[in-house]
């Protein structure tokens, strides 16, 4: 099995094991499972290369420069088929866990997790990345973002010009957009240069909105 957050074994010995028990575990149920005895071939070729380019790779005699590349692209290519028959073929009936289970794999999970209001709340840190732009960063102030019912978050802002009366409360800004990236970019006109803008975030959740977080200013560059 995978020691990374990634299916895939991370040494070259563990995913030719993992190719090979594929293969030994699809055999008996290509039919059944709706797989092309044509793809199984072509993986069982590409397994050979891979396996034969290690051998080639790893011998004091035969390993070379070249040889390291040979072996590196030997194993893309078998990778390669290998996302492709788990994608077309594996993550769809008529397996079942016990198949995905042998097969390496975890079972493929259809159900939601649920996920209540949002109770955290969240603030932007703003930095510079051009003329009139603002890059905001999400900082959480409570919660974490790990919690499933963070899904994104709404971050209300609003312009001022020097000299007007700064927004009270979030409920005065005026202008929004929702995002699910921990960073993003917002590029203002080219005329709120030297304005300052306003900001307050609230996540929300398929309609559900969690509390304002804190009002805070930056300068339009």
């Amino acid at each position: 099995m995978s020691t990374s957050k990634d299916w895939l074994p991370n040494d070259r010995e563990g995913q030719l094991s993992m190719c090979r028990d594929w293969m030994d575990v699809t055999g008996p149920n290509e039919s059944a499972w709706g797989i092309p005895p044509a793809a199984m071939q072509e993986l069982n070729t590409l397994y050979q290369n891979a396996e034969n380019a290690l051998a080639v790779a790893k011998n004091e005699t035969t390993r070379t420069p070249v040889a390291t590349a040979q072996c590196k692209e030997a194993f893309d290519a078998m990778i390669a088929k290998m996302r492709d028959v788990k994608r077309r073929y594996f993550l769809i009936p008529p397996l079942a866990g016990s198949d995905y289970i042998a097969l390496g794999l975890k079972p493929h999970d259809n159900v939601p997790t649920p996920s209540g209001p949002p109770t955290a709340q969240v603030t932007v840190e703003t930095y510079l990345v051009g003329r009139h732009e603002l890059g905001v960063k999400i900082i959480y102030v409570t919660g974490t973002a790990s919690d499933p019912a963070n899904k994104g978050y709404r971050i209300w802002y609003t312009i001022g010009a020097p000299g007007e009366t700064s927004p009270a409360n979030p409920d005065d800004l005026h202008k929004s957009f929702y995002t699910k990236r921990k960073k993003d970019v917002i590029e203002f006109d080219f005329g709120d240069s030297g304005k300052t803008a306003y900001f307050a975030v609230q996540i929300e959740n398929e309609g559900k909105k969690g509390p304002w977080g804190p009002l805070i200013s930056a300068l339009i560059p």
